[in-house]
């Protein structure tokens, strides 16, 4: 049996070793680091295919950290702080991390987080083709948005909108729904696989930096908040 990979990057020794053992027992083969530089030079040889990360460090930030990780990674990232301020979130989303978790770390929720990311499904064979994606797994949002849900590739006005893991599946969840408002515990539960009240943020700012990068590329709003009740895509 082939086990995946999972760097743990924290300074403190001993949330450091609660952390590994917790990743260890999800089923991981398990590195360590306790500083940032360590475990970018030790990036290559690990190719984690998850990072749980501190966010405060003592030699390199930990966003910054996770923006060099990143930038030659598509592994899922898993913030861990005492800092929960929601700016600290933003932050952390916005460098590229999949979720943000607060500290003392609960085993029991950090495995459930893990296996939630693990499962989330990688292609459209997952599920039945939605009327609105082409033969192709093309979603064609108008104003210039093509979504291919097979390449996982997003452009606007063919110019290509880099995307996180869960930025994509965000999108696609809703694009593929036009017109029809999701809650936001519905995308919980599709694109993060749970329930958890208090992730509901989680969508919002998620939704916040997608609808910035389409921005950065477009005119268009695609998507549309329904005040009180979630969040709608419509096609330009």
């Amino acid at each position: 049996m082939k086990y995946r990979s999972a760097l743990v990057v924290d300074d403190d020794a001993g949330t450091r070793d609660t952390i590994s053992d917790a990743v260890q027992r999800a089923g991981f083969e398990v590195s360590t680091a306790a500083r940032g530089r360590t475990a970018l030079a030790h990036l290559d040889d690990v190719q984690p295919d998850l990072v749980v990360l501190e966010l405060t460090l003592p030699d390199i930030d930990g966003l910054e950290v996770c923006r060099r990780i990143r930038s030659s990674s598509d592994c899922y990232i898993v913030f861990v702080s005492e800092r929960q301020d929601e700016i600290d979130l933003l932050l952390g989303l916005e460098a590229g991390a999949d979720d943000f978790m607060g500290k003392p770390v609960s085993p029991r929720e950090l495995q459930a987080r893990i296996a939630a990311l693990f499962r989330r499904p990688r292609s459209s064979s997952a599920a039945p083709r939605p009327a609105s994606v082409n033969r192709d797994g093309r979603i064609e949002g108008g104003g210039g948005l093509v979504l291919d849900r097979h390449a996982r590739d997003v452009e606007v006005n063919g110019r290509p909108v880099e995307l996180t893991r869960t930025e994509f599946d965000l999108l696609t969840a809703l694009a593929t729904r036009p017109g029809v408002v999701m809650r936001r515990n519905e995308l919980l539960r599709e694109v993060w696989e749970t329930e958890h009240a208090t992730d509901t943020h989680l969508v919002d700012v998620h939704v916040a930096n997608v609808r910035r990068k389409l921005r950065e590329h477009g005119e268009e709003r695609w998507i549309r908040t329904v005040r009180g009740v979630g969040f709608r895509f419509d096609a330009a």
